[in-house]
């Protein structure tokens, strides 16, 4: 759909390129937010939404007033917002804007798919902040940092003790642990004498454990032999 700059407001774009069979398929895919807040609109869309609305291009909606709006009602809005501060370009301003949002983020879409490409160019100014979100009390914040530790600490810029830190948590959220066992099996496939002790000794709980042993027999990463030991231990 073509832009059209007469609309002033975020919702009313959305809105505009709804597509209800996938404001459907978008709900079963997360069960736990209200069918209601999904308007369908699909994530390229939505990208280039965020790139636009950072940019400017709509007149009268104001990208700082739009991020300061915090909660938002819609899916689809903190999916802009999250792209919008995956975009930024100033490392400060980038965490400032996530730390006021990560404590609204809901749903493991929106956790996931928000990374901002600043991080990449400063990873040993970002690590204190991911140390300090694992530690959150809220799940997403925690999966964020979980994340962001697969990310950009994983093939540059290790230490074992990470890890451990990951391994550490002690959690019953599903999203949590699920990014858990996909950390371990990403480890298993870069860090492999590091990772492997935390398999064979159960240092973690049974569910992690077993989970990311499913995932890394089932990465294209993990060589054959790796593989076959990890066979073993199911």
């Amino acid at each position: 759909m073509a832009r059209d700059d007469r609309i002033m407001d975020i919702k009313a774009i959305l809105k505009a390129q709804a597509n209800n069979d996938y404001a459907e398929f978008m709900a079963r895919l997360l069960p736990g937010i209200d069918k209601e807040r999904f308007v369908g609109v699909k994530t390229p869309e939505l990208r280039t939404l965020a790139k636009e609305i950072a940019a400017g291009k709509y007149p009268g909606i104001d990208p700082d007033k739009f991020m300061d709006e915090l909660p938002h009602e819609l899916f689809e809005e903190n999916q802009i917002h999250g792209f919008m501060i995956s975009g930024m370009k100033d490392f400060d301003a980038a965490i400032d804007r996530l730390e006021k949002f990560l404590p609204h983020i809901d749903n493991w879409a929106t956790c996931d798919q928000t990374s901002p490409k600043i991080f990449r160019k400063n990873k040993e100014r970002l690590l204190p902040y991911v140390l300090d979100w694992i530690r959150s009390d809220h799940v997403y914040t925690v999966r964020f940092a979980i994340g962001m530790l697969m990310q950009h600490y994983l093939k540059e810029d290790y230490l074992p003790e990470y890890i451990r830190i990951v391994c550490d948590i002690r959690s019953d959220e599903y999203y949590i642990n699920m990014e858990r066992a996909w950390y371990l099996a990403t480890a298993l496939a870069f860090r492999w004498e590091d990772a492997l002790p935390y398999v064979k000794s159960g240092a973690i709980d049974e569910w992690t454990r077993r989970r990311a042993i499913q995932k890394a027999i089932e990465s294209f990463r993990v060589s054959s032999e790796h593989k076959e030991i990890l066979r073993g231990l199911r």
